[in-house]
């Protein structure tokens, strides 16, 4: 089960970095959304230091939405795919290295940004490390939760649309306590709530999310 792992994790790692245009386009409709903000609020500098984990965790809820439908949509086109599910190997191992392939070329990413826009929002460094750790600990939910819309959505015209009615309302609780997070230390409150709550909810995701991609993907295929 770990060599199969590691060869479906080092494949997807692969492609992505051969297909640079996809991570780049994620990273940068971040850059964007989380720049557009102050120009939109104005330069009250304490309100921006107050809105900034929500604008920064909206901003990579939103990056990781328009990084779903690489997930599967590839393997579904090419018949990868298929030949994965006829393999006989266990199809939620096979899920939970792509998921996790997509989070090192998503969510890491995203969560190393972020340090150069807590610095643009003028946050303190206790704030800044409850931000960077809130997203390395919840970032996985997003991989986990959008890999079963991905699944659900593969073949359907106007599919990444569907993803996105389906996993957002998914997306709230970690959207919540991860921002919550960062906002609780800075006005003086103890975080540890908001960070076991993340972690909570990423456990949660890595043990019944595979399962629930693994039968969307099988109803696909059908």
């Amino acid at each position: 089960m770990f060599r199969l792992f590691r060869a479906v994790l080092i494949r997807d790692l692969t492609l992505a970095l051969r297909q640079k245009s996809d991570i780049l386009n994620t990273v940068f409709f971040f850059i964007v959304v989380v720049t557009l903000v102050p120009l939109g609020i104005g330069p009250d500098q304490q309100l921006l230091r107050l809105i900034a984990p929500g604008v920064v965790w909206v901003a990579a809820l939103l990056a990781a939405l328009l990084s779903l439908p690489r997930l599967f949509a590839n393997d579904f086109a090419d018949g990868t795919l298929e030949q994965m599910l006829l393999s006989g190997e266990p199809l939620t191992v096979i899920v939970i290295a792509k998921v996790f392939a997509h989070w090192l070329t998503t969510g890491i990413p995203l969560t190393v940004i972020s340090v150069v826009f807590a610095l643009m929002f003028d946050l303190n460094a206790e704030v800044t490390v409850a931000l960077i750790t809130a997203l390395f600990i919840g970032t996985p939910v997003l991989s986990l939760v959008g890999s079963v819309g991905a699944a659900l959505t593969l073949g359907v015209r106007g599919g990444s649309v569907l993803t996105s009615l389906l996993v957002l309302p998914l997306y709230i609780p970690v959207l919540i306590f991860g921002a919550g997070a960062a906002e609780a230390v800075s006005v003086g409150v103890s975080s540890s709530a908001y960070f076991l709550i993340v972690g909570a909810l990423t456990l949660f995701s890595l043990v019944v999310m595979p399962i629930a991609t693994a039968a969307a993907l099988r109803i696909a295929a059908e």
